[in-house]
């Protein structure tokens, strides 16, 4: 199993505020799309709230202790041992900022939106990592209604 984390932050990690994203970027949606097409996409109970509705193509996994009712087609987990134990795929780890928290030491990659703005109002943020512990490449750019970038980061050998 590999685990992937994908999010898109601003200049101080900035995530999201009323459990929406700060920025709608066309570019950066279709981005996320064609990086989890057909893959197991995981997340907590807010963010799951959060989706319009499921996201097509994909298996969704909710992480989370509430006793809420979710759709048929949701796999839900009760602790991240129990999810771990029983996914074999290549997981995309989307959010919100306690399950990155939590996946972080677990990821060999991940693919972030690096948004050169901020948002003084954010109340979730991306957890801090240590840089160097990443090799990084730039995807590629975008000059839309804000300067934005897709970045690749991978974990170096030893750092797992």
């Amino acid at each position: 199993m590999s685990i992937v984390l994908i999010a898109a932050i601003g200049k101080n990690r900035e995530l999201g505020k009323q459990n929406r994203l700060i920025w709608r970027l066309p570019q950066d949606l279709q981005f996320f799309k064609q990086m989890t097409m057909g893959k197991t996409i995981v997340m907590g109970r807010k963010t799951f709230e959060s989706l319009p509705k499921l996201l097509s193509g994909r298996r969704h996994v909710v992480l989370s202790r509430s006793k809420c009712d979710f759709p048929s087609e949701v796999i839900v987990y009760d602790s991240l041992e129990q999810l771990l134990f029983n996914e074999e795929d290549e997981l995309f780890v989307i959010g919100g900022e306690q399950i990155y928290q939590l996946f972080l030491g677990y990821a060999s990659k991940m693919y972030l939106t690096l948004i050169d703005a901020e948002d003084k109002k954010a109340d979730a943020y991306f957890p801090e990592f240590c840089e160097s512990e990443w090799d990084k490449t730039v995807i590629d750019q975008y000059d839309d209604l804000v300067c934005y970038k897709h970045m690749e980061y991978v974990k170096k050998v030893g750092c797992i």
